[in-house]
């Protein structure tokens, strides 16, 4: 299982309970271009067994969205025993930790995604990097979603692109109309979150027919 650097993907990402991922998992299709991710609050509830219980019920590409911010070595390990394919670090930590970070990923063979979240200038932040990342993540936060001044920095990746090959992915209440942005702006991976019944947030909410959204979202994946 490998990223394609010419293909784009979709990120669906589970924020809640096991239950949830027991509940909804079943029903997304497989498909090489979704990836599955751990998010930040379900790793927090389920633990590193979370993670596992997402690779017994998902044959394809899982990414542990561990936020890292420190111990990046002993982390990374966790998300790799537990069979992730990709772990996240936070752009605000230490240039040190990131490298550490980026450099373990690499060793054991998953792929290094780097959580620009709050990050000023994420091109600034990389140029001192020994070792980049597969991946930067260009994300505006879920309690930022109802300020509509702060929009998704789209304008990040032209610039990361100049100097860099990583891979872009988009974070920040996307659904199928802001996927379609994501993607129209030079996105490779668009990360759309799960959203329980009554959840304010944008994304794919659990009791919505999946039979239809899912292939509607892969249309603007494209091949």
């Amino acid at each position: 299982m490998s990223l394609d650097t010419h293909k784009r993907y979709v990120q669906i990402a589970f924020n809640g309970t096991t239950q949830q991922v027991r509940r909804m998992l079943p029903r997304i299709p497989y498909d090489p271009r979704i990836i599955i991710e751990a998010g930040t609050p379900y790793v927090k509830f389920a633990g590193i067994a979370g993670i596992r219980l997402i690779r017994r019920m998902w044959r394809g590409l899982i990414a542990a969205d561990l936020k890292i911010t420190d111990g990046a070595v002993k982390e990374v390990i966790y998300a790799v025993r537990a069979g992730a394919n990709a772990a996240t670090a936070m752009g605000s930590a230490p240039v040190e930790t990131l490298d550490y970070f980026n450099e373990v990923c690499s060793k054991n063979g998953i792929y290094s995604m780097i959580d620009m979240l709050g990050v000023d200038d994420p091109l600034k932040k990389m140029l001192p990097m020994k070792h980049k990342p597969n991946v930067i993540v260009i994300h505006k936060g879920r309690d930022e979603e109802d300020n509509k001044r702060k929009l998704i920095r789209y304008k990040d990746i032209v610039k990361i692109r100049s100097k860099f090959a990583s891979m872009i992915s988009i974070a920040g209440g996307l659904e199928l109309r802001s996927v379609r942005s994501a993607y129209f702006n030079g996105a490779d991976i668009a990360i759309i979150n799960v959203v329980s019944a009554g959840d304010p947030n944008a994304g794919l909410h659990e009791d919505e027919d999946i039979s239809n959204s899912i292939p509607a979202i892969l249309r603007e994946v494209g091949n």
